[in-house]
């Protein structure tokens, strides 16, 4: 009787083990299942991830996150990711660069044409992931598109900061370095409310012109070049002109009449590489009379950041620091 009883319990005992490893098994295949399932979503999300979709000017396109073999035309996005520490594979060499990218000049960098005639052949070779252009290719922007994902970065002259900062941060988000890219943001606009305290409290007016070939040209708000007046703040001494890429025609005559108390002055000629120069072209009798003559308030800005790149890191930091020079001489 008790060895029967013995054995009812032992049996008992031994279904009861058998169950509880039955479950334990059903229970470790449910989270390999889970684990399994989870790493097919991260997986599905870092692709995600891994590219960005960015809305222009000129179209939408797909970019690669960090991607191979860059391609810059427009010398203010190549300032910025320079100063980001990004590196590219070709830059439009057939075109004067600003001294200050002088580096992108070396062998190591394709040439991939001119800024207004992109080498084609030379792009596609190169099998890019990104080609980055402004104003001067829009032209070609369907034809390199073809190639790779191409994307319009330059800056709207109408809203400048906003589009410059819009540039900046893309670029920072696309090559992983937005918070290098905030801070140096920080400094810039750090800088300008610099300049506008001092332009807030000064009545003095201003004129921006380029000079080329012994013509001189004048921009006002929403130009080119009219962050000046709308971004730094110098009131400007004609608030007629259009605004415009190329400037308003102007005579020595209609600057000794808006006589100015700043005069800044931009030498196309010195950044193209022609002999021509603007001081020359400036020293006679009805632009001596100006106030900005008479003050030592002629103001020569480096033709290579103002006509050649701008809208960079690097270009608007110093047009800060220029500008601001100039007000304080």
């Amino acid at each position: 009787m008790k060895k029967g009883l013995l054995g009812l319990l032992m049996a008992a005992m031994l279904m009861f083990v058998l169950a509880a490893c039955g479950t334990n098994e059903e229970a470790s295949g449910d989270t390999e299942s889970v684990e399994t399932g989870t790493e097919s979503a991260t997986s599905s999300t870092d692709t995600e991830e891994a590219e960005i979709t960015v809305k222009h000017e000129l179209g939408e396109a797909v970019v690669p996150k960090n991607p191979d073999n860059v391609v810059v035309f427009d010398f203010g996005a190549l300032d910025t990711l320079d100063k980001l520490g990004v590196d590219v594979a070709g830059v439009a060499k057939g075109s004067s660069l600003p001294g200050y990218l002088s580096k992108y000049e070396d062998d190591q960098y394709e040439n991939v044409g001119s800024l207004k005639e992109p080498d084609f052949e030379t792009i596609y070779g190169m099998e890019p992931e990104l080609i980055l252009i402004s104003g001067r290719q829009s032209a070609a922007y369907e034809e390199l598109n073809k190639i790779a994902p191409t994307v319009f970065i330059g800056v709207d002259n109408a809203k400048y900061m906003e589009s410059f900062t819009h540039n900046v941060e893309l670029l920072g988000e696309i090559f992983g370095k937005e918070d290098a890219a905030e801070e140096e943001l920080a400094a810039i606009n750090d800088k300008i409310a610099e300049i506008q305290e001092m332009t807030k409290a000064d009545d003095k007016k201003g004129l921006l012109t380029l000079t080329t070939g012994g013509k001189v040209s004048a921009y006002g708000p929403g130009s080119r070049f009219g962050l000046v007046h709308d971004v730094f703040g110098v009131k400007p001494a004609d608030e007629k002109i259009e605004a415009s890429t190329h400037g308003m025609n102007v005579t020595f005559e209609y600057i000794a009449e808006k006589n100015p108390d700043y005069l800044f002055i931009i030498d196309r000629d010195q950044a193209i590489g022609e002999e021509a120069k603007a001081s020359e072209v400036f020293n006679n009798d009805l632009v001596n009379k100006t106030n900005a003559a008479k003050e030592g308030k002629m103001i020569y800005l480096d033709p290579t950041v103002w006509y050649l790149s701008g809208g960079g890191l690097t270009s608007v930091a110093q047009q800060v620091d220029e500008v601001k020079a100039g007000l304080e001489q």
